[in-house]
């Protein structure tokens, strides 16, 4: 998936999803941000939301869906993996 197309999809499901989860920011990170992508490609979507294991997994199935691709879901938070951080600050693209 190109990069541009999954941000489209995600500004026309922004509100809702926002309005649904708490979500408070979204976007994608990874091979997909990067147009590295191949067909098969998971496609990274980093969100911030309040700690929440089910709404997180249920947001995982609907992304997943609306993307019509496997989605690696992970919430940004102050004390997560320094590494995947800093990747995430570095490529990230948020709608």
């Amino acid at each position: 998936m190109r990069r541009e197309v999954a941000l489209k999809v995600l500004r026309g499901h922004k509100q809702e999803l926002e309005e649904r989860y708490g979500i408070t920011r979204l976007g994608i990170f990874g091979s997909v941000a990067r147009d590295e992508a191949a067909d098969n490609s998971d496609v990274d979507v980093i969100v911030e939301m309040a700690p929440d294991l089910f709404g997180k997994v249920s947001l995982k199935e609907e992304l997943e869906r609306i993307l019509g691709a496997k989605v690696d879901l992970v919430r940004y938070w102050r004390r997560m993996n320094h590494y995947l951080k800093r990747r995430i600050d570095k490529e990230a693209y948020y709608v």
